[in-house]
């Protein structure tokens, strides 16, 4: 009971992803109406010439057999014209054979065009899909996964289409017709072949959602090696100085083992229903030869005729031959089909409105106005918080890891959107403007400067795709950034690597410094810019971030002290709430402010890890030549200023 329940399972599973499937391709297939029509043509003319091509043959043996003195009811060629017949007919064979070859070359042009066009369109479709999904997707995602899902599972469906769905079409109408055919001239010969083709539907049915169970799994598990490797080689330097490889191989090992298992099932299963086939194709021509020269020894069949079955069997068997494997194709395509809807099917939670305001150009108030959000685990990660940053006004967001400091500026970017509450940009509501108006008036800077791959010159203006060629450079020179460029081989034109791997991460925090210099923003968001730099290159970069920031409205997610000093204002997060807000130098002042109790857990901190290092004694703002300290700032800022903290919210 168990059994048939799972098969009637693996059956309706199969049949809800070819639908899905279909429901992917269908409606781009009707952009495409005028090459799909033509094909379906020259697809009825192969079926047409396919059904003609037997006859030239039938007629010739007759022909031969009655000169041969046979006694052959309507036999052309009997009183010694018999050679003019056959080279009749043999040019005709010739010329059918020719047109069904034609017929066929165009079917397969035209249904190749629309195949490929098809999947392009749906690839573009699906990439302008994920990268519309939200951060809270994204976080939870495999990169790996998600790519091949992109490049791999619709490259097979592209494949499919081409080489197993359309002429599947084609086989389907050329049984179709050879069954009326065979029925009209020898009702019991045509039972054999519909017998055949039972057989071959019984086969299928039993074994395609098989098949098609099998490839969703390896699809799956392949989709997963693709992630793993993915995270194993981006974190390579760690792998290799930790002598992780071993640890790492294993695990791929045993990923590429299981994927392998469930592919080499799914072969097999393919294997058995094309075997099947070719079983009941021989059985079947068996049955015909027996039967159909019993007929022609009672006379009820001419020779012509026994031989025109038997072609009609050897045509008709070739397209169930090729459905057994195609279908396994398809199967294997529906799983890879299913892998896309899955994802086309996640919802995009970030949208633009319908009626959208404008922004224009914003003086730079920000608002947080009652937020209330659950993090990734359903946790309340904030409860009704309000934070209100004046035009102009440079606030640093601290707190502990985990408190939603990254949270509460993706908001503001729209990358996700608190479950209640509103941010609001000059008094407007982001959900009122699109995503592409807001992020225009914001200039980001993250610890990580994410390059492309691409000139230097082509990642500076990503920053502003209209940025003119001495924008660019005078981007770079207030970033600190046009010395080193100028000494890459080809200077801005210089291609840079993945990630801009190529670089250091001084000079790559400086070309995306320049990025953002050239955005021009009235809102800058800064999060952790200068962590992990080199004191040379944090000098520069800190002296960009003034210019950067100067006059402009700056949240800064940071824990360099140096660079908090200078601020206007430091919001501590924890616990989903407000619970420190106040200029810096106030903070510091309190002994007992988280600030202050935070600056002396530093200090101990690094006096443990370096007991022997000199004091530091420039605590230089980020953000002006000499802010204003207090001196019990001053005297918590020498402590920790330089110590690499790397706490992040």
């Amino acid at each position: 009971m168990s059994s048939r329940s799972d098969s009637r399972r693996s059956r309706e599973q199969h049949r809800r992803a070819l639908r899905r499937t279909l429901g992917l391709i269908l409606p781009h297939l009707k952009e495409h109406k005028l090459a799909a029509s033509l094909g379906v043509l020259a697809l009825l003319g192969d079926v047409a010439f396919r059904i003609l091509e037997p006859w030239p043959v039938k007629i010739a043996v007759d022909a031969v057999s009655s000169a041969l003195g046979a006694e052959v009811e309507g036999a052309q060629g009997s009183d010694g014209g018999v050679v003019g017949v056959i080279i009749f007919w043999s040019c005709a064979l010739a010329l059918i054979v020719g047109g069904r070859a034609l017929c066929n070359y165009a079917s397969t042009i035209l249904f190749a065009k629309t195949g490929v066009k098809v999947t392009t369109r749906l690839r573009t479709r699906v990439f302008e899909h994920i990268q519309a999904l939200s951060l809270r997707y994204h976080s939870r995602a495999s990169v790996g996964d998600t790519s091949q899902r992109l490049v791999g599972d619709m490259g097979r469906l592209q494949e499919v289409a081409v080489t197993a769905g359309l002429p599947m079409i084609g086989n389907l109408l050329t049984l179709v017709a050879l069954f009326i055919v065979v029925i009209v001239l020898n009702p019991l010969l045509a039972v054999i072949l519909i017998a055949t083709g039972g057989g071959y539907l019984l086969a299928s049915r039993l074994l395609s959602p098989k098949i098609s169970s099998a490839s969703r799994s390896t699809r799956k598990g392949e989709g997963r090696l693709v992630g793993d490797a993915a995270e194993a080689l981006g974190a390579i330097r760690v792998v290799q100085s930790y002598g992780l490889e071993d640890a790492v191989a294993s695990g791929f090992a045993a990923g590429n083992a299981k994927a392998l298992k469930a592919g080499i099932r799914a072969r097999r299963l393919a294997a058995r229903l094309e075997r099947s086939t070719d079983l009941l194709v021989g059985l079947a021509t068996a049955v015909v030869l027996g039967v159909g020269g019993w007929q022609v020894l009672v006379g009820t069949m001419t020779p012509g005729d026994m031989v025109l079955f038997l072609m009609y069997l050897k045509i008709a068997m070739k397209p169930l031959r090729d459905m057994a494997k195609y279908t396994g194709r398809i199967a294997r395509a529906a799983a890879s089909g299913e892998r896309i809807a899955d994802l086309m099917d996640e919802e995009i939670e970030i949208r633009d409105p319908r009626r959208p305001l404008s922004l224009g150009r914003p003086s730079g108030e920000v608002n947080f106005w009652r937020i209330t959000a659950d993090d990734h685990r359903g946790a309340r990660l904030f409860e009704d918080l309000s934070l209100q940053v004046p035009a102009g006004q440079r606030v640093g967001l601290l707190g502990p890891s985990g408190a939603g400091k990254s949270t509460l500026a993706g908001y503001l970017l729209r990358l996700a959107d608190p479950d209640a509450g509103s941010v609001m940009i000059d008094g407007i509501s982001t959900r009122n403007v699109t995503r592409s108006d807001l992020r225009s008036n914001i200039a980001v800077l993250l610890q990580e400067s994410v390059l492309f791959t691409g000139s230097v010159r082509e990642n500076i203006r990503h920053g502003r795709r209209d940025a003119a060629d001495e924008e660019i450079v005078d981007a770079a020179h207030r970033a600190g950034a046009h010395e080193f460029i100028t000494r890459l081989p080809d200077g801005y034109d210089t291609e840079l690597g993945a990630r801009g791997d190529t670089l250091s991460g001084g000079q790559r925090q400086r070309i995306a410094l320049a990025r953002a210099l050239i955005r021009e923003a009235p809102i800058v968001l800064l999060d952790e810019p200068t962590t992990g730099l080199d004191p040379a290159s944090r000098e520069v970069v800190e002296s960009s971030l003034r210019e950067l920031t100067s006059g402009r409205t700056t949240i800064a997610i940071t824990h360099d002290l140096s660079m908090i000093a200078g601020l206007d204002r430091v919001v501590w997060l924890e616990g989903g709430r407000i619970l420190e807000d106040g200029s810096p130098e106030d903070l510091l002042a309190d002994p007992t402010s988280r600030l202050t109790r935070w600056a002396v857990s530093q200090q101990h901190a690094a006096e443990s890890a370096a007991p022997t290092a000199p004091p530091v004694a420039s605590t230089k703002s980020a953000f002006s030549p000499a802010a204003p300290q207090t001196e019990s700032a001053a005297d918590a800022a020498d402590a920790v200023a330089g110590s690499e903290t790397g706490a992040r919210g």
